[in-house]
């Protein structure tokens, strides 16, 4: 759990800054090349089906993670070549976004539901700890720069490595379902869940949870290249302060839930969003490094708030049959569809305005209007005892 999301930050949160450092690059094939998260999310459940039907999902995520390794280090040859290099970040985002998936499935198909989120915890903590590459490259070996250059997706390609060698080190996690089973692409993408629900309140928290990952894109996608404007070169440490209030802040959640119920736990969510990119205005307009350090610290109270309280409340929603499917159409609604029209729209926005003062007021207005959304469309539903 800690490598899988080690390797992702490392690489994955400099990467805008990067792009936006090659020449042969515009800022639209830019944006094009960091959609390539959403498409791998979109990819993920036909691996789910796989890991379901046909093979160990150890085996499967330690094939993916080599592939991984091996396709980033492929990009390393690619960086003057437009095609070329997209092709092969969709390729290792198609290979990892479905090691989520498969990690957590594997955790939990040994380990109790109490346990888990001790497990999972640890995929924050490695995520946080991808600065440990930063800091040893400048610190250590005395390396000039290191965000900004091509050494994230060296590192990344290495940590895959490494990590597909432990995950044949994992318990054996054999396929449980029925390979004569029909699948319909409607049951891979989870979309029946709608149609059995038959909830209004669930359709409209779908909605909101569509948009309110739009604005929150611009941060997770194209954060690091917002600080490289800033001046600021340690963009992987500074980023993973982040992380860091996520560790904290996830904790506060289930307290906040149960004090609160969902819809006002959502709307605190979203109310730290807009804190947050107020907070990256004033930076802006007033030059002030500590306003966006204070906004990079909302990180984990809004994706506590928000996202871990909207998994819960799907959770609590569904019959115990259907709670993966759900799960996976939350998913692949939030981490592909809304991720995909974030990431465009949001870099439509930094090349339209070239001003990032103008961005984050538009991002404000967004997550006020999906904050009035919520309040009006959204019932607050009963929580289950067993889901605190």
């Amino acid at each position: 759990m800690f490598m899988q999301y080690f390797m992702y930050a490392v690489w994955w949160m400099p990467l805008a800054a990067y792009l936006k450092s090659l020449p042969n690059l515009n800022p639209w094939q830019s944006t094009l090349i960091l959609c390539s998260a959403a498409i791998g999310s979109m990819a993920a459940p036909f691996m789910g089906v796989i890991a379901d039907r046909y093979i160990n999902a150890e085996k499967l995520l330690a094939g993916l993670n080599v592939l991984v390794g091996v396709f980033l280090i492929l990009s390393t040859t690619l960086l003057s070549n437009f095609a070329g290099l997209m092709i092969t970040v969709y390729l290792v985002m198609m290979c990892y976004m479905p090691s989520w998936g498969l990690i957590s499935t594997i955790a939990m198909a040994h380990a109790s539901s109490e346990q888990f989120p001790k497990i999972r915890v640890l995929g924050t903590i490695g995520w946080a700890s991808s600065a440990l590459f930063s800091m040893a490259a400048l610190f250590v070996f005395n390396v000039e720069k290191f965000d900004g250059t091509v050494l994230p997706l060296y590192c990344g390609a290495g940590t895959a490595i490494v990590a597909a060698l432990l995950n044949l080190t994992l318990p054996k996690t054999p396929p449980t379902g029925v390979k004569t089973a029909n699948y319909s692409i409607v049951d891979i993408f989870g979309f029946r869940v709608m149609s059995i629900l038959k909830n209004r309140n669930f359709n409209w928290f779908i909605l909101i949870s569509f948009l309110g990952v739009i604005p929150f894109t611009m941060y997770q996608v194209f954060g690091s290249r917002f600080l490289a404007e800033q001046g600021v070169e340690k963009i992987t440490m500074t980023m993973s302060l982040g992380q860091i209030s996520e560790l904290v802040f996830l904790l506060a959640t289930t307290i906040v839930l149960v004090k609160c119920g969902f819809k006002k736990t959502m709307i605190f969510g979203l109310c730290a969003m807009l804190v947050r990119y107020l907070l990256f205005y004033a930076s802006v307009e007033m030059g002030q490094p500590a306003f966006y350090i204070l906004g990079i610290l909302t990180h984990g109270l809004f994706f506590g708030l928000f996202f871990v309280a909207g998994q819960i409340y799907t959770n609590n929603l569904v019959p115990p049959e259907y709670k993966a499917q759900a799960q996976g159409f939350l998913a692949f609604v939030v981490w592909g569809a809304g991720y995909l029209v974030g990431t465009l729209l949001n870099g439509w926005l930094i090349n339209h305005f070239n001003n990032w003062s103008l961005v984050f007021i538009t991002l404000s207005a967004i997550t006020v209007a999906v904050i009035i959304l919520l309040v009006l469309l959204f019932k607050n539903p009963a929580m289950k005892k067993n889901d605190s």
